[in-house]
């Protein structure tokens, strides 16, 4: 079960970055020997050399040149990925790869919202890498679950329903919702319910993030789920923390 880099309100300013590249030649002229009688000059211009082209693949992400780029990232998602407003989702502890892919996703328009396209679009794959690393680098601050919806929650989280062909969420993002980054799965834990519950509910209703068979794993799941489903799975997971205690619920 996916849940990635949105935003729905128009609150930030982007700031845009551009590179310019100038490509120069040189002529050279080509002039016969003289003899008695002189053939007539000829100008040539010589074609220009051929300029490589080749692009420096991106080094693994660097947190302090991150967190420098991540800034205008911080009216959205906080200053150290803990948004204080539930319908940006937290970037705290998400890995590293899954936020790169997430940006290239905005970036290419394969994934839709105008804030983030309008961020995206100027990084670099390296700013994407730094940007990714400082935010893996922090911790997820804890949720609290309702405790009338943690028992439908976590019976679909741990177990999902065989009935309606819905698998459990853990066998992707493991039981304590860390995710498996080599396999692009995100992490999920302590993640905003409102924000879970907007996405997964966007899903149901067709929305997509890309064609590839990957993408394409979480709107046939969430296309199964009703409202009572989504409701419950998304408030079990803003009390996710680990392995060692149960969800936090609420008195």
């Amino acid at each position: 079960m996916s849940f990635r880099l949105a935003g729905f309100q128009s609150a930030v300013l982007g700031s845009t970055m551009a590179l310019g590249f100038v490509l120069s030649t040189s002529a050279a002229m080509a002039q016969s020997n003289a003899t008695k009688t002189a053939a007539p000059e000829v100008s040539t211009a010589a074609r220009p050399a051929a300029v490589a082209t080749t692009v420096e693949a991106a080094k693994p992400g660097n947190v302090t040149a991150g967190q420098a780029k991540a800034a205008v990232c911080s009216a959205c998602h906080g200053l150290d990925g803990n948004s204080s407003d539930p319908q940006y989702p937290k970037l705290a502890g998400q890995s590293e790869q899954y936020i790169v892919h997430q940006l290239n996703n905005f970036k290419s328009g394969k994934r839709q919202n105008p804030i983030m396209m309008g961020m995206a679009t100027p990084l670099s794959e390296q700013d994407m890498h730094d940007i990714g690393a400082y935010f893996a680098s922090k911790t997820p601050l804890p949720g609290v679950a309702d405790k009338a919806l943690v028992e439908h929650g976590q019976m679909l989280f741990r177990e999902g329903d065989a009935t309606r062909n819905i698998p459990a969420c853990m066998a992707c993002h493991l039981i304590d919702g860390r995710g498996n980054p080599g396999a692009m799965y995100p992490q999920l834990t302590s993640q905003h319910a409102p924000y879970i519950q907007a996405t997964l509910k966007a899903w149901h209703d067709g929305t997509t993030w890309g064609s590839s068979a990957h993408a394409q794993i979480m709107p046939a799941i969430a296309k199964k789920l009703d409202s009572d489903d989504i409701a419950a799975l998304a408030s079990y997971i803003e009390g996710l923390h680990s392995t060692a205690a149960q969800p936090a619920v609420t008195p």
